[in-house]
Parts: C-alpha cells; sequence; structure tokens
C-alpha cells in the first residue's frame, strides 16, 4: 500500500476519479471541491492537499484538504489507508476531520496517539441524494437568484448560520463568501421571496460529474414553520434536475430532526453518516 501525492487537480482525478464517481453521492463533498479547483482556483489561498492511497495497483482511498479547511476523507476499500493518510499529514497538521462516520473516527483517535493532541467530535451529519422531487405543500411566493443587491442580505444570513449551524466555528472569510454567491458563475444562492421579502435562501453548487449539492439552506427564525425551506430546496434541486443533473446532493445535522425530516419529505434518500472531528 502506497500513499501517492498529486500537484494538480487534473493529475489527481485522473488516478482517483473513476474510485469517486463510483460513489458519487458518498464523495459529493470532495467531487465538488475538485470542482471548484478547476473552475475557481483562486477561492483557496493555500495549495491543497490531494493525495490516494493505492494497492495492488488500485485505488483504495483518497484525501483531501484546502487549508484551513479540515482534512476531507473518502469511502475507504480498505480502512488501512486512513492510517497511510495520518502518516503523511504529522508534518501539516490539519484543523479536523470530516469523513465516514467509522474513517473520521479511526483518523482523529490515530492522530491522537500519534501526536498527543486531543480529538473532539465537532458535528455529527448525514449525507443525502435525491433523484426526483416531491413536491411539498406550497408555500407563498417563488424562488429567485440572489444578485450583487442582496449581498448584504446573503453576508448577514451567512453569519447567522455559521453562528447557528456551527457555533461560531468556521475557517470561512464570509465577506468573501458572500462574494462569490452573489457574483454567480458556478454556484448560485436562491432566494425564496414572499410579498417582495427574502425569506429564506439556499446555495446551489459544487458540481459533480453528475450532480450538485445545496446548502447552506437557511431561513430565520421568525420566518420558519411556513415551508418556505422546504418549497425552495424542492424547487432549487427540480431547477438542476430539468437541466440534465441525475443527483441533487445535501447534507443534514442529525442533532436537527427537523431538517432530517423535511428534507426526506421532499425526495432526500438518506446514503451514509459524516462525523467531523476537531483537534487541539
Amino acid at each position: 500500500m502506497e500513499l501517492r501525492r498529486f500537484g494538480s487537480v487534473e493529475a489527481f482525478l485522473a488516478v482517483a476519479e473513476e474510485f469517486l464517481v463510483a460513489r458519487e453521492a458518498e464523495h459529493s463533498l470532495i467531487l465538488g471541491i475538485c470542482n471548484t479547483l478547476l473552475t475557481s482556483p483562486g477561492v483557496y489561498r493555500d495549495p491543497p492537499y490531494l493525495a490516494a492511497v493505492i494497492d495492488g495497483g488500485r485505488v483504495v482511498g483518497v484525501s483531501t484538504q484546502t487549508p484551513p479547511w479540515d482534512i476531507a476523507l473518502s469511502e475507504m476499500d480498505d480502512a488501512a489507508a486512513v492510517d497511510a493518510v495520518v502518516e503523511d499529514r504529522i508534518g501539516e497538521p490539519p484543523p479536523g476531520v470530516i469523513g465516514p462516520a467509522a474513517l473520521a473516527r479511526r483518523f482523529a483517535e490515530a492522530w491522537s496517539h500519534r501526536t498527543g493532541v486531543p480529538n473532539r467530535i465537532a458535528m455529527r451529519e448525514r449525507a443525502f441524494r435525491l433523484r426526483a422531487v416531491i413536491a411539498p405543500k406550497p408555500a407563498p411566493g417563488g424562488m429567485r437568484a440572489a444578485g450583487p443587491a442582496d449581498r448584504d442580505l446573503v453576508f448577514d444570513w451567512l453569519v447567522r448560520f455559521v453562528d447557528e449551524a456551527l457555533g461560531g466555528d468556521s475557517a470561512a472569510d464570509i465577506g468573501q463568501m458572500a462574494d462569490r454567491w452573489v457574483a454567480g458563475g458556478n454556484r448560485t444562492m436562491q432566494l425564496w421571496i414572499d410579498d417582495g421579502d427574502p425569506v429564506s435562501m439556499t446555495g446551489v453548487g459544487a458540481r459533480t460529474p453528475n450532480g450538485i449539492r445545496i446548502a447552506p439552506v437557511y431561513t430565520p427564525p421568525d420566518r420558519r414553520g411556513r415551508g418556505y425551506a422546504s418549497n425552495l430546496a424542492a424547487a432549487a434541486a427540480q431547477a438542476e434536475l430539468d437541466v440534465g443533473r441525475t443527483f441533487v446532493f445535501l447534507s443534514t445535522d442529525l442533532a436537527n430532526p427537523t431538517s432530517n425530516r423535511i428534507y426526506q419529505a421532499i425526495g432526500f434518500e438518506p446514503v451514509t453518516d459524516v462525523d467531523r472531528y476537531t483537534f487541539g
């Protein structure tokens, strides 16, 4: 078993794409990162970490990191591939790890054993895949794309989302993130508008070969319970299917049973559980 690093996303995908696409829903995060590296390389401030673990001439696992974000793990055909990634990153410590639950735990425990740095579980998530939309009970209003005039609103709601969903624990430059969302390109922030007022938002981006991811989804507390998020997520997903996507992906916080119920009601099917650990 050997770990091979790659200096470009093109070289990485030439070796790892077949492995990743075979389980596209499970690997939508990593594939989305690769798409961003291909289409908007200036988004990340430092060179990415792109690695594949090879055994017997075939890929058995991959890992990526775009500092300052966590290291991401794929599904692994051999769990020992996790240990190879740990050893390869000893001199370049990540802030945390995100990946399939058992593999993320193995990485976190091995990292703490090798470095003496403690780990803690930061979030438990579930990855979902949608192939066909189940129309929700209609909510008043409709969807439109956010533009430059919506930048302050998008910024404010991103701050609130990060504070609520992540406890403010994010490496993101939220101002830069808001700028990218309203600029369009390979990502779009969709808004649900009721009686002229934005009442919910969802991002659509991080393309994969056959799909696209929805995130983040945010509705201000005083607007919840009216079906805005359900209708927005359904409309955004349907729009992507209508232009030829096979899948739409999203992830939810397992600590939020309401969101898990809402998304399954409109057609999202659970695929796998994903955990995030932080170090230090």
